[in-house]
């Protein structure tokens, strides 16, 4: 029950997310945002793939004891269910909101005003890689990886269904821990970034 209707783990794939998020990483991710809790700008949020963002993936073979041990762990929510088929990045735009990229200080910019984001991009990260102006629909998010010279999010699907935006539906919950390894156990609560930002969104 906590797993369906609370929370569930997922673990890190990439190196999308640093350096908030390593690779390795394991993270709590809450249910009840999008629902009773609604998603702020700044969350980080997991989602199932909109459509061709992911590579096809080889099934992982365990053996029989591995299956079974997986299936166990699976069951009570400390490995997610098909974990190759979802994403994890930062929700820059919601629902109405205009993101551009570039401002005059090369920052990405929400609904006029432009984002610092030093709280949580990679040092040395360039804030867009390539410039982009969209208006987010109705029941979807854009979304960006904090390492932005190694993510594969909104900015690079384009053409893929939803044209690179999230629908909100998709999104499974939001990142509210690292659990794992404890050397690295860190809350991940919303920055302030995005607390200057007002505008058409219905969500926030």
């Amino acid at each position: 029950m906590v797993k369906t209707f609370l929370a569930q783990a997922f673990f890190i794939p990439s190196e999308s997310m640093e350096d908030t998020l390593v690779k390795g990483d394991r993270v709590i991710v809450s249910k009840l945002t999008p629902g009773p809790f609604a998603l702020h700008r700044g969350d980080v949020v997991v989602f199932s793939d909109p459509g061709h963002w992911l590579d096809e993936t080889t099934p992982v073979r365990r053996g029989p004891v591995g299956t079974v041990v997986a299936g166990a762990l699976t069951f009570v929510g400390l490995l997610p269910e098909h974990s190759e088929e979802h994403l994890i990045k930062r929700v820059v735009g919601l629902p109405g909101d205009h993101v551009v990229c570039t401002d005059a200080q090369g920052r990405v910019s929400v609904n006029g005003v432009g984002i610092d984001e030093g709280a949580y991009l990679k040092p040395g990260a360039a804030p867009c890689g390539e410039a982009f102006d969209v208006t987010v629909p109705a029941d979807r998010l854009w979304v960006m990886g904090d390492n932005r010279d190694h993510s594969g999010d909104s900015r690079y699907h384009p053409d893929a269904p939803y044209g690179g935006f999230v629908p909100i539906e998709l999104v499974t919950g939001r990142a509210l821990a690292v659990v794992w390894p404890l050397g690295r156990t860190a809350w991940l609560g919303t920055p302030s970034d995005f607390d200057s930002v007002s505008g058409p969104s219905g969500v926030s």
